[in-house]
């Protein structure tokens, strides 16, 4: 059995009322859902209220899924449009005297990150912890929408075509976007010796 047709058994039985069904997809994506939250937030707590706001969303939306284009290409455009809209939020929440707040400590990094593929070796974490704490650095020095665009292009493998559509921009916006923010990101690797 596919993932697409183990996805589509999973919304079939989840549809019909099987909370194991719902609970085993929410398992299947909670590791990549919360990695996006975390890279898009920068902070555990919103990453988690994030993510719980996506799975809200799945979850009332779910009977609206027509098959038209992969399960995780609309769940990730879910998790797109509540990350824009988290993000609308604590902006206007945030006074102006505190924009561009305080970075977090290193330490505060690497506690945040959690990433389910990761060995066991404590070797291996240490130097993995490490380089995501530098990538995060990195990555929140971006705009949020050259950031949105590196989260979906990189992370999520979407296509110029599906960011295009999700952020309703033009797919060559989307590019020029994604192509702006890896020259960015590479020359402050170069100038920090990440990675």
């Amino acid at each position: 059995m596919s993932l697409t047709d183990q996805d589509e058994a999973l919304i079939s039985a989840a549809l019909e009322g099987s909370a194991r069904a719902w609970e085993r997809l929410v398992r299947r994506y909670e590791g990549r859902v919360y990695n996006f939250a975390l890279r898009m937030t920068g902070n555990e707590t919103e990453a988690l209220d994030l993510m719980q706001e996506v799975f809200l969303g799945v979850y009332r939306n779910l009977q609206r899924f027509r098959g038209d284009s992969q399960f995780t290409t609309w769940l990730f455009r879910i998790a797109h449009n509540k990350a824009v809209d988290m993000n609308r939020r604590k902006y206007l929440l945030t006074p102006l005297a505190s924009l561009g707040g305080a970075e977090q400590t290193e330490d505060e990094v690497l506690e945040q990150l959690h990433d389910e593929t990761q060995e066991q070796n404590p070797l291996t974490l240490l130097d993995t912890e490490q380089r995501n704490a530098g990538v995060m650095k990195l990555l929140n020095r971006l705009s949020w929408d050259q950031r949105l665009v590196v989260e979906l292009k990189v992370f999520q493998s979407c296509t110029f075509e599906e960011i295009a559509e999700m952020q309703d921009i033009s797919a060559n916006t989307a590019k020029t976007r994604f192509y702006t923010a890896m020259k960015l990101l590479k020359t402050q690797m170069e100038q920090t010796h990440v990675v």
